[in-house]
């Protein structure tokens, strides 16, 4: 695989984790908390498919520096990535809230 092709897997993986965890959000908010936790587990999976890739480059660079040229379009995906681990982070936060709040509500709370 080409630099700009696992540059453009990055990108795309990252923007499915990203997508993956706001569909968990709002399938946690809808109260389908088995449904969240389905979308988390395919945000990490896309996750660590990107995370591969970048190891992969920044391995390539750490073994041969010369050989790597940072363009725009890597820096776009390491937004990316970034974007995708945060949004992650933020969406289990966001889906023990709701478990917590379903909880309260239904008058379940210990």
């Amino acid at each position: 695989m080409d630099l700009e092709e696992q540059i453009m897997n990055m990108i795309a993986d990252g923007g499915e984790a990203k997508s993956r965890a706001m569909e968990a959000i709002q399938a946690a908010k809808r109260t389908q908390f088995e449904a969240a936790e389905e979308k988390m587990r395919e945000c990490e999976e896309a996750l660590t498919r990107a995370h591969q890739i970048q190891t992969e480059l920044l391995t390539s660079e750490a073994a041969e520096p010369e050989t790597v040229t940072v363009s725009l379009l890597m820096v776009h995906a390491q937004d990316h990535l970034m974007n995708a681990i945060t949004t992650s982070d933020l969406a289990m936060e966001f889906i023990e809230m709701y478990k917590k709040m379903n909880t309260i509500l239904s008058g379940k709370e210990k």
